[in-house]
Order: C-alpha cells, then structure tokens, then sequence
C-alpha cells in the first residue's frame, strides 16, 4: 500500500507497469524539454532581462522596462516579430476576441478551418446570437466553417475553396470538447498552405492554447501570422497568477494592442503592477513544467487503458498539446472520476464538485480543478460537459510525482464506488 494514501496494491501494481510502459514516450517528452528549455534561456540573455525587469510600474505604465524584455523574450521564444503579453487578459478566451476584433473589420469574413471552435468563442463571432451583444456578427462581420472530415481531420480542399473570400483563418489547434485530435505543427502549416493556395494575402490566426513548447517549433515557423494563449495555461509555468499573449507579425499585434488598450497608444501603456516577476519565471520554467503534464497525461492515458477504458490520443500516440480524452462510456462514471481528481489536488482536496451552468457553455460541466491558481490547466484538472460521449478532458500536473498520485487517486475513488473491476 501507498505510503501516503490509501491506494489499492491492485492499483500500484498496475501504475508500476504503466509507467514502465511509458518510458519511450516519457524519453521524447524530456529531450523536447530540454530544447525549449534552452531555447527560453538564450531568450532571456539575448533580451539582456535584469533585476530591473522584474518590477512593475502603476497608473498609465509608461516606459516599463519589464513589459517590453517580456514582450522581446516571448517573440523570440515563439519565433514572432513581436508580441503582446499582458496579464490584464483574463484568459485565453479573452486573448483570442482581442485578436479576433483587432484584425478582422465590418464586411469582412471570418473562416474557421478546424470546424467548429470552442464554446466560449461562439458568443464573441455570434454564432449564439443576440443582437446588439456586441459580437462580432453584430459588428458586420461574417462567419464561414470548414467541417472536418469523418476522420476529424482538416478537409484542405474545402479550406482552399472556402478561404477565397475570407480575411482571416482560425485555426484551433487543441480540441476542445471533441474528440477529434489536436492539431501539431506540421498539420497546421499544411492547412496554412491549403489557405493561402487561393487566398495567399489571408490572415492566419492560431489558437495556440495548450500546445506552447509540447513541440520544438510553433505554428508561427509555418506561416501562421498570430498565435494566442493564456499564460494560466502552458507557458505560465503554473507560476503566471492571471493573463494572456498575442505573438506573431509586428502590425497584426501593434493593432491586437490597440483594440485591448486604445487606438493610438497601444504597448506604450498598461501598468504592469507586481506581475512582471511572475510572467518571466512562469516562462523560465514552462519547459519543465510542460514536461511534467505531458508525462502525466500518458500515464493516464496508460493506467486507464489498462483498466478497460478509451483514451484519445492513446498513450503511445505523439503528443501535439497536454490534453487528453479518457473515455469513461457514462455520467456516473465521468462524475467519479472529476471528483477522485478533486481528491488528489493540493487545494481543496475536501470539496466535491457538482456539475453546473457555467457561463459561456450550453451543457452543464463538471470541473475539477484544486489548483493554487483559479482555472488554471496547466495543473492537474479534469472538466467535461455532462453530455455524450462522457469523456473527461484531463491536463496538467505541475509536477509529474504528484500528477501520478492524483491520477491513482482519481482511479481509487472508482474502484471505492464499484465503477471499475479489478
């Protein structure tokens, strides 16, 4: 038995043997690490980032030293020209509307190339509409989509068809509350290049969420124009208390700071109050702590195939974002599960949590996240909308040792319900 916890022999006995069976992937994952680890360290001396850097300014925010070294070491990190990271985002959602807005004006049209985007997105474009909500239908601005295929993979010759008359392409490179797979590099450069075959002045906008430095390169060496994150995702480092960024082409991210700030302005403002410290050490240690979800996520993935459940990716499958599917068949067993993850956080390991209305959503969803940080996915977590196929959208584990015991955890409190045989 676990000396800390009450976990089952019968468990143990199955965690030791998937995490023997991980150890190849587990290989992969720790040199990628030490690459973006590397690549994030020359960042930061090539930016000459000081002491100085780490403190913050107030009111208008006027010549911050430390808001223009991040801006620098996030562009070289990302391979853009420039970026906009600012803790002043309240998450990626919010992130990607301000890119959305910036770029795209009345009349033009907007094309989703990965299908459907994620339910927080459908109110920004309107597809949930309410005139005189201020979405981005009610600006004058259209909405077309490219299906995936049955495969759920991108359908290039109906993006090539449809990205004609579009100014701007999103692509969604993680997978939202779906089963399709998350998108890697390669794949988003070859719909980037199914766009521009017809439309070679579009815009390519990428939301990066989840998928920052699981890969040596970003979407931005294959010819995205921008990319979106939040920084309570991967490249906070689980360090980042709040924001987001916009990386990308210099005008494109010159105009995203216009719409977030005011027209005119733009990065010369914005205090940045205590939080430069946290933003830059939440990036100094992303590569490692993106290491340790990614771990986590394939020995989930292993244990619960071992324990008769589908997961997406498999755990042998390439890691393309931290996100992975574990495929629990019904509600009941869905329920335990978010709630054994509960069990195994650091932060309110004692609450139970319940499915509710969350705003932004149409499905009830359960979220189980005891996080030193509210929402943030770069710790272990697991929500899901109460609705078919009943899947648990797992992330995180700032640590793997801890992300390993609360996935057991998770595990145990099934096998305490009678939902799992052993």
């Amino acid at each position: 038995m676990s000396e800390f916890f009450d976990i089952d022999s019968r468990i143990e006995q199955l965690a030791q043997q998937a995490e023997t069976e991980c150890a190849e992937a587990f290989e992969e994952i720790e040199r990628v690490a030490q690459k973006n680890g590397q690549k994030v360290l020359s960042a930061f001396i090539d930016n000459r980032v000081s002491e100085v850097c780490l403190k913050g300014t107030t009111g208008y925010g006027y010549d911050d030293m430390g808001r223009e070294a991040i801006d620098k070491v996030y562009a070289q990190v990302l391979g853009g020209e420039d970026a906009l990271v600012r803790h002043t985002f309240a998450n990626g959602t919010h992130a990607i509307s301000t890119a959305l807005f910036g770029v795209l004006r009345p009349g033009d049209t907007l094309l989703a190339c990965t299908g459907k985007p994620y339910d927080t997105l459908e109110e920004v474009i309107g597809l949930r509409y309410e005139k005189g909500n201020g979405s981005l239908r009610d600006f004058g601005i259209s909405y077309d989509e490219a299906p995936l295929t049955e495969q759920g993979l991108p359908d290039y010759d109906l993006i090539a068809s449809k990205a004609r008359t579009a100014k701007v392409a999103h692509i969604q490179r993680s997978r939202g509350y779906s089963l399709r797979p998350s998108y890697d590099v390669e794949t988003i450069g070859r719909i980037i290049d199914a766009a521009r075959s017809t439309n070679p002045d579009i815009t390519v906008l990428v939301d990066n969420c989840y998928g920052e430095l699981v890969e040596e390169r970003e979407p931005l060496s294959v010819g995205a124009d921008l990319i979106v994150g939040s920084l309570i995702k991967n490249l906070g480092g689980g360090i980042a208390s709040t924001g987001g960024y916009i990386c990308g082409k210099r005008e494109l991210v010159n105009k995203c700071a216009d719409r977030l700030y005011c027209t005119g302005m733009g990065k010369e403002i914005g205090a940045t109050l205590s939080m430069n410290r946290e933003i830059l050490m939440g990036l100094f240690f992303a590569p490692e702590v993106v290491a340790a979800a990614l771990k986590t996520s394939v020995f989930a993935c292993r244990l619960f195939e071992k324990l008769g459940f589908g997961t997406l990716p498999k755990s042998t499958e390439k890691r393309t974002d931290i996100i992975a599917s574990i495929l629990l068949e019904n509600e009941e067993n869905l329920v335990a599960f978010c709630q054994g993850i509960q069990k195994g956080s650091p932060i309110d390991s004692y609450v139970t949590p319940e499915a509710w209305d969350m705003p932004g959503y149409d499905s009830k969803v359960i979220m189980a996240a005891g996080a030193f940080t509210m929402g943030a996915s770069i710790e272990l977590s697991a929500d899901a909308p109460i609705r078919e196929p009943f899947a648990a959208w797992l992330q995180g584990g700032l640590t793997y040792p801890t992300g390993k015991a609360g996935i057991m955890i998770a595990a145990q409190n099934m096998l305490n319900k009678g939902l799992i045989k052993l």
